[in-house]
């Protein structure tokens, strides 16, 4: 059986993940829509910087988030002295720290998605009266949807995975903000632990494969769409 620490890291994982993919896929979206249909000057520096979480260490990331967004961090002072909104330590912090390292894999998903879409139809939607905006919303989303809601299930796979730049940002407090692979580390530390980061272990494969298989299924079925 679970104990209450198991139970609590899994709820509080899914939880997590599942607010920073909500909060996320907006900015994923229009920043995908950006680099697939867009020329603009900086166009590669932007790229760069989405895809920065992918190639840089967690904790660099952990840390680059405790420079900014820590009570005396650049940006963290200003949230709390006009709001008292403090991320560092906190739930709210590991769902900012899972939304910045699952960004890239949404993006790129996306973008996949965006460019799939053959721009002579949004072109002849437009000669049609529609407005860009109706376009986006009538044609474009539509298509992409599969490739948009499988850079949802990565990106969700990732958050719940996610374990050095939260660690490094918001520490591990159980009850607060000991996730799945924060227990399991506090579990493999611990004599005896090694059960119940047995459980955990099990637990993460068990919902990351079942992530990764509808990503995939969502990949294959977009494809099937777009070659009919």
């Amino acid at each position: 059986m679970f104990t209450e620490q198991e139970i609590n890291a899994i709820f509080l994982s899914l939880k997590i993940s599942s607010i920073a993919i909500i909060l996320a896929l907006p900015f994923a979206i229009s920043t995908a829509w950006l680099l697939a249909r867009k020329q603009f000057f900086g166009k590669s520096l932007l790229d760069g910087i989405v895809h920065l979480p992918l190639v840089l260490p967690p904790v660099v990331i952990g840390y680059l988030l405790l420079l900014t967004m820590a009570k005396r961090g650049l940006i963290g002072q200003w949230l709390w002295q006009w709001f008292e909104i403090s991320l560092s330590f906190s739930w709210q912090g590991a769902v900012l720290a899972s939304m910045v390292m699952a960004f890239p894999l949404m993006v790129r998903s996306i973008r996949l998605a965006f460019e799939a879409v053959d721009p002579k139809l949004e072109q002849a939607a437009r000669t049609l009266g529609a407005t860009p905006l109706k376009v986006f919303i009538t044609l474009t989303l539509p298509l992409s949807f599969s490739g948009i809601l499988s850079g949802a299930v990565l990106g969700f796979a990732r958050s719940l995975g996610e374990f050095g730049a939260t660690i490094t940002f918001v520490s591990n407090i159980p009850n607060q903000t000991q996730t799945i692979p924060a227990a399991l580390f506090t579990f493999i530390e611990t004599p005896d632990g090694e059960l119940a980061a047995a459980r955990l272990c099990a637990i993460a494969i068990l919902i990351s494969l079942l992530a990764l298989f509808i990503s995939e299924w969502l990949a294959r079925r977009q494809k099937v769409k777009i070659n009919a």
